[in-house]
């Protein structure tokens, strides 16, 4: 085994939710757009003992035996579980599948409900209730909970691109969105780059923004600059109650490249690792076409 380097933590801004003034929290939020698209987002209106409850009820999933999480095996809608190898994110590096198994939730809509019959809608595949009692309920108030924070996140968004504050928070944007909670847990593997073994592999994220619960355990890290080569990676230091929040690719296209979808993974160090990720998305007939106020003369749409 080679010796593990130190890791080097990367400085990201702090966004206070609870800050009267909204002026301060919306430059840091720009500055973190413009510069690594992850910052942190704090006193955000989830309690922590709500959100140990969350991670609790989470490890009670995973912690089932292998038949019986295979019940819920992810489906058409891509609701329900995903075994661990399943995924593979950065195929011209990784030699395996992420060392990681998951658990999706998207917006209940039943079978009854028209919305069902379009693509990211429909009903979840939810554990039986009298093998894990009350965890259907937890997870959908937390769905709840997180769409609330990322809908304050959006408004400062706006606020930090010029635009009215509401201007993400209309029927036809986050109304009706496509929102993702996906519970992940790392195994305990070490992850060796040089061998091609990862937690999770080198990607962006194709949405809006992502928000993320993590436990203590490192293991996030980004890249600011996916095209230097050699690739410089820092790691993302966990932040007990905090969410770290990060730019996706849509939003990097709607606003012209003003703000970045930043290159991330995660590295295994031996200990498993628990963390929740909430990907948060328009309604699926907004149109995206570059924001009026990220364009001009000299920077006509890309």
């Amino acid at each position: 085994m080679g010796k593990q380097s130190t890791p080097q933590f990367s400085a990201l801004n702090c966004i206070d939710l609870s800050n009267p003034d909204i002026n301060q929290s919306v430059n840091l939020l720009k500055e973190a757009c413009l510069d690594s698209g992850f910052f942190y987002v704090v006193n955000h209106g989830i309690s922590q003992e709500f959100m140990d409850e969350v991670f609790a009820q989470s490890k009670k999933f995973f912690s089932l035996p292998h038949n019986e999480k295979m019940k819920t095996l992810r489906n058409e809608q891509h609701r329900g579980y995903t075994p661990v190898l399943d995924e593979l994110l950065d195929p011209e590096n990784q030699v395996h599948g992420d060392y990681k198994e998951g658990y999706y939730i998207g917006v209940e809509k039943g079978e009854d409900d028209p919305q069902s019959k379009k693509p990211f809608y429909g009903p979840n595949n939810w554990p039986a209730p009298d093998v894990l009692p009350g965890w259907r309920e937890t997870m959908e108030k937390f769905h709840l909970e997180t769409l609330e924070v990322g809908k304050a996140v959006a408004k400062m968004i706006a606020l930090a691109l010029d635009l009215d504050a509401n201007y993400f928070d209309r029927p036809e944007i986050l109304g009706e969105p496509i929102a993702i909670l996906r519970l992940l847990h790392y195994e305990g593997q070490v992850s060796d780059p040089s061998k091609g073994l990862y937690g999770a592999g080198a990607h962006t994220d194709f949405g809006l923004i992502t928000l993320l619960a993590t436990d203590d355990v490192p293991g996030l890290q980004i890249c600011r600059d996916r095209d230097a080569k050699p690739q410089k990676w820092e790691d993302v230091a966990p932040l007990k109650g905090a969410f770290i929040v990060n730019l996706g690719d849509m939003l990097e296209r709607w606003s012209n490249c003003v703000f970045k979808s930043t290159l991330h993974r995660v590295l295994g160090n031996g200990q498993g690792r628990y963390s929740i990720a909430y990907f948060l998305e328009p309604s699926l007939d907004c149109l995206v076409e570059c924001l009026p106020t990220c364009k001009s003369d000299s920077n006509p749409p890309k």
